[in-house]
């Protein structure tokens, strides 16, 4: 599995974000530019991923991380982000709300 630091995402630029934390979660406060696509939701909402290599950020990087496993699997480019959001917080970084 591939996998980024927050860091490392901060730096990117041109590759889309999926964040797959729950909806609630999202509207809290997430990294500029991330679409959701919550875990819970993402195997019914597989036509919205992105054609190109793309990563994948949650909270800590555990919920992330097992969605890049099964994405990958299905041949899909995809990348965690260690840490997740709540890394992308803590190095004071600036968040999106809706």
């Amino acid at each position: 599995m591939k996998t980024i630091t927050v860091d490392q995402l901060a730096a990117r630029t041109g590759v889309p974000l999926i964040d797959v934390r729950e909806r609630h979660e999202f509207a809290a406060g997430h990294v500029p530019g991330a679409v959701n696509l919550p875990m819970s939701e993402l195997g019914d909402r597989l036509e919205e991923l992105p054609g190109e290599a793309f990563d994948v950020i949650c909270e800590l990087g555990g919920r992330s991380a097992r969605v890049v496993q099964a994405l990958e699997a299905r041949g899909y480019d995809a990348t965690n982000v260690e840490g997740g959001t709540a890394e992308w917080v803590a190095q004071g970084r600036p968040v999106e709300q809706p």
